[in-house]
């Protein structure tokens, strides 16, 4: 891909950080994406990040079933107030999948299965909590936003199973 060329001159310093193309004070795009790419490379290849990356996609579900577990009855009548029924069962499940799940991304572990886990979750509990299609003016707008930024999560957990099994393919 060709870079447009940028005519400017350069302050000492600058200079020696980004030598000029072809014996000129021009430089490309490119010259200047070169420190930053090295700087992103390296986080981006740092095993830190991927940890960091799997604990913000799924802190909120660890932390909703620990609340839920040291809440039962909070925990049955969230899901009595949603019409499911029996409540306590519904809760039970919520919780192992809000605890279990997790931990299988946050270990890498069986990653594909929690992340399918809390994807086929996160959808149901989008269509039951945010049914925008049945709401009118500014609830459906916050109710909207909120089903797609499910569904949004639900693609943050496809991404996370793609690379952890991308990253067991090289060796990482």
């Amino acid at each position: 891909m060709r870079h447009p060329t940028i005519k400017f001159p350069l302050p000492p310093r600058e200079r020696e950080a980004f030598p000029p193309n072809r014996n000129t004070f021009a430089m490309t795009i490119r010259d200047l994406e070169r420190p930053a790419e090295h700087i992103v490379d390296r986080i981006l290849d740092w095993d830190g990040t991927w940890f960091l990356a799997r604990l913000a996609l799924v802190g909120a579900y660890l932390l909703g079933g620990l609340v839920k577990l040291t809440d039962w009855p909070g925990a049955v009548a969230e899901q009595a107030h949603f019409g499911l029924t029996p409540p306590a069962l519904w809760a039970a499940l919520t919780i192992l999948v809000e605890l279990v799940g997790p931990l299988l991304i946050l270990l890498d572990r069986a990653l594909w299965l929690g992340a399918g886990a809390l994807a086929v979750f996160t959808v149901l509990a989008a269509l039951i909590a945010n049914d925008f299609w049945t709401m009118a003016g500014p609830e459906r707008f916050m109710a909207t936003n909120a089903f797609f930024e499910h569904i949004g999560l639900v693609g943050g957990f496809a991404l996370a199973a793609i690379i952890s099994r991308m990253r067991r393919r090289l060796g990482r």
